[in-house]
């Protein structure tokens, strides 16, 4: 049986990827998908943290850097 706001031929909310059959709807009756967190390994979040890390780190080698008027791998 299909809901007058879904489209013929598709599949009910719990036959979807990323959404589990108690997932809640919305205003519209569309379902709210349930997010999996990653267990290990590269991820995009992962990434994010990383890269954010990263470009705080370059930052602060600046920093030091301007203050110290020279290379940090330079040493006088």
């Amino acid at each position: 049986m299909t809901d007058a706001r879904t489209a013929p031929g598709t599949p009910p909310a719990a036959a979807r990827p990323g959404v589990s059959a108690g997932a809640g709807l919305t205003e519209l009756g569309t379902p709210i998908p349930v997010r999996r967190l990653p267990r290990w390994g590269f991820h995009q979040h992962n990434e994010l943290l990383h890269g954010r890390i990263a470009m705080l780190g370059f930052i602060a080698l600046l920093a030091v850097e301007w203050k110290l008027r020279h290379g940090i791998l330079i040493w006088p």
